[in-house]
């Protein structure tokens, strides 16, 4: 039996039927009706081959073929450029057929992965994706994908383009803000080590940039940002972050300017952070100057903080522990 009978195109003569439609939509003349269609089926005919259907299983040297076709043509790139000439659907198969051709695997290899490393261009074209928000939230998806991938997630952490983020998390389209922190956030805590390694060498820059989130105008954006803060210094991987991030006496001030912010949520994430500042056996004295000139006031104002959250023994234990701390601070002698 051969493995494609008349009617179903092998990899090869699909690959071609959409390279050759791609190309007429990227003119942008009058025949792009057709071409869209012939696009759409394409792609629905590649996802029929990666994914399979209900009644078979993908055959694997079929797979392998539209694969090669895929390496060899460029058409990953192809299909990353083209995304918003593509129908709604159409951005939905391509997005299925990224995410599976980037987890197939050979034994140990996973061939997609050693291509985009090669070829990392893909994952910047994917990152600037979250400038056009017709195809935004898609790149997210396939952006997310990479960074399940070390490799990937280390080209994209070490790049210049890294800072972009700082600016997709603020942008003015909820949806597009919200998953671009989303990515954000993978990025920073899915590979311990490695990231660990990259803020430790990057420190400077990337802590200059979080400033601004913190102190961002937009409220699910500066909540975002103080909630993953804590999680970043209270990981035991970033334990050398955490050290230098707490010995400087401009993140404590604003810790507690935050604590005094309107929203009840920044507060409580705020706390959060400012409680690893106090409950450090190692303060610097700048940190302990400043805990000690506002010791009356602290001790005041932690006792009534948030007394809403009375149910929540955890908070109240960790709010006493830190009224403590903070009494029984001592100025040191000259």
């Amino acid at each position: 039996m051969p493995l494609f009978s008349k009617s179903h195109k092998n990899p090869a003569e699909i690959v071609k039927i959409l390279k050759d439609n791609l190309a007429i939509l990227e003119k942008q003349d009058k025949k792009t009706d057709k071409a869209s269609e012939e696009v759409s089926k394409s792609l629905q005919a590649m996802k029929e081959i990666l994914c399979g259907t209900n009644e078979k299983e993908p055959p694997t040297e079929a797979v392998a073929q539209l694969a090669q076709e895929l390496y060899n043509g460029g058409l990953l790139v192809t299909l990353i450029a083209d995304l918003q000439l593509i129908d709604f659907e159409g951005k939905k198969d391509v997005t299925q057929i990224f995410n599976n051709i980037l987890r197939r695997q050979i034994g140990t290899r996973s061939p997609t992965v050693e291509y985009i490393s090669a070829h990392p261009h893909i994952l910047f074209m994917l990152l600037k994706g979250y400038e056009a928000p017709q195809i935004a939230l898609r790149c997210g998806i396939m952006l997310r994908e990479c960074i399940r991938h070390e490799p990937l997630a280390k080209i994209l952490l070490f790049s210049n383009q890294f800072r972009d983020f700082f600016k997709y998390v603020e942008l003015s389209t909820f949806d597009i803000a919200s998953d671009a922190f989303a990515t954000f956030k993978d990025l920073l805590t899915r590979h311990k080590l490695l990231v660990a390694d990259f803020l430790e060498q990057n420190y400077d820059t990337i802590f200059e940039d979080y400033e601004k989130l913190l102190q961002s105008e937009n409220y699910v954006t500066k909540r975002q940002s103080l909630k993953l803060l804590g999680e970043l210094i209270l990981d035991r991987h970033n334990f050398a972050i955490m050290t230098k991030y707490i010995s400087k006496p401009e993140n404590l001030k604003l810790m507690m300017n935050l604590l005094r912010d309107k929203s009840p949520n920044i507060q409580f994430e705020a706390f959060h952070v400012f409680k690893v500042f106090v409950a450090s056996p190692h303060k610097t004295q700048p940190i302990v100057e400043i805990l000690l000139k506002n010791q009356p006031k602290l001790i005041e104002f932690l006792s009534s903080f948030q007394k809403e959250r009375a149910d929540d023994e955890q908070f109240a234990d960790e709010k006493n522990y830190l009224i403590k701390q903070i009494r029984d601070l001592k100025k040191t002698a000259p």
